[in-house]
């Protein structure tokens, strides 16, 4: 009896954990914060498909990644990186700025 109870308990973890949605990314895109500004200020992106931004700050300084767009705010330490899964999202145009750096941190992810 215990090995039966045993085997429905790994049984229903094993159904609920195959059960929760996977959260990778389609494709990787890196994104560097230097001199204030980002690096690309453009990304192109395929249309449908969930991307994995790495943003990898090169400034002394942090920086917040905000997009009302993609409705993304992300804190990036001085010298770290952090990661922002964004889509999939429709074609256009999503902006995206540093909140500590506004008039000099901007870019746009164009989604074709």
């Amino acid at each position: 009896m215990e090995t039966s109870l045993r085997k429905l308990i790994t049984f229903s973890v094993m159904s609920l954990l195959l059960s929760q949605p996977v959260f990778a990314a389609d494709q990787e895109i890196a994104l560097f914060i230097h001199a204030h500004q980002f690096q690309p200020s453009e990304l192109k992106v395929p249309a449908h498909q969930r991307i994995r931004l790495a943003v990898k700050n090169l400034d002394d300084t942090p920086e917040e990644f905000e997009s009302h767009a993609l409705n993304r705010e992300k804190l990036i330490p001085a010298g770290g990186s952090a990661v922002i899964y964004i889509g999939p999202l429709k074609p256009g145009r999503y902006d995206f700025f540093g909140e500590f750096n506004p008039s000099s941190a901007k870019g746009v992810v164009i989604v074709e």
